[in-house]
């Protein structure tokens, strides 16, 4: 049934056979030691020998931790620091009286032609709560996302993904819809990171549950956090949250495509960083000159 050098390796399988009851013995024959078992028990034997060996494989290495950027936490900062802004502007008057009126999300306005509306919702907040709740999110998937990313790539990823998900829930959906709130980049940041997360550790051997932990991890937050909120006159914007989810799933992994790791690297942070930041000063010279 087996044979080695090492009488130990014979001895170790001996005991293995016989705690589960098929009766073994072991022999010298010249340089080899051998583990022999009655004919009647020999496909038994065999069966629980290479299932023995399978389990003594050892695990493959736990992958490398993902390379990580400094300096993440300058996009949050300036991400908090645009919705503040922009909050303590119109709640003091000192901003057009309509900016409500000229940048929510406005389904019917979008499909007559005022595409600006998808980036300037994004700004804009209810109340107070409204407004805190997206900042801590958004701070906290903005910072991780930007650790994998770099600042710049993954907050231009974000505002491109959650304009992306407007639109389409804009053009798709009823004329009627309505919406305002960071809530759908919120979720495409949580997508960006779970998704290239999930892609760039798949290149590495490893069980397959640790393999798809960061979708399932990001499913769950999705579930556990979008399923909450006051992003539309009290009631949760659910399609745009996980519309923003997969536009962020996208992203990703196209971020993690061998010839996006290849261009990335080339674009420095702060050219990318100030796209996302023109993409709203843009939209909101449209929305106030409209």
């Amino acid at each position: 049934m087996f044979r080695s050098t090492r009488r130990a390796d014979c001895i170790e399988r001996t005991f293995m056979l016989d705690a589960i009851g098929i009766d073994s013995a072991l022999h010298l024959d010249g340089a080899f030691f051998l583990l022999t078992v009655d004919s009647a028990d020999a496909q038994r034997a065999l069966e629980q020998l290479a299932q023995y060996e399978l389990e003594r494989q050892p695990f493959p290495p736990a992958p490398a931790p993902l390379p990580s950027f400094p300096h993440a936490w300058i996009g949050c900062a300036i991400y908090a620091a645009v919705l503040i802004t922009i909050a303590w502007v119109v709640a003091n008057g000192l901003w057009r009286l309509d900016a409500f009126r000229v940048g929510e999300l406005d389904a019917e306005r979008i499909q007559a032609g005022q595409w600006w509306r998808a980036w300037t919702a994004l700004t804009l907040h209810l109340d107070g709560e409204h407004l805190s709740a997206n900042l801590v999110a958004g701070i906290w998937f903005g910072y991780l996302a930007s650790r994998q990313l770099g600042a710049g790539h993954a907050w231009f990823l974000t505002v491109t993904g959650a304009v992306g998900a407007n639109l389409l829930e804009s053009l798709l959906g009823p004329a009627s819809h309505r919406a305002v709130g960071a809530s759908t980049a919120v979720f495409t940041s949580l997508g960006i990171l779970c998704a290239y997360v999930w892609r760039m550790r798949a290149r590495w051997t490893q069980r397959w549950a640790l393999q798809w932990a960061p979708l399932v991890g990001g499913l769950m937050l999705l579930a556990w956090t979008g399923s909450g909120g006051d992003d539309n006159s009290g009631q949760v914007d659910i399609v745009a949250h996980a519309l923003g989810f997969v536009a962020g799933l996208l992203l990703g992994v196209m971020a993690a495509h061998p010839w996006a790791q290849r261009l990335l690297p080339r674009l420095p942070q702060w050219v990318t960083g100030l796209a996302a930041l023109a993409q709203i000063v843009v939209a909101w010279g449209f929305a106030l000159g409209s």
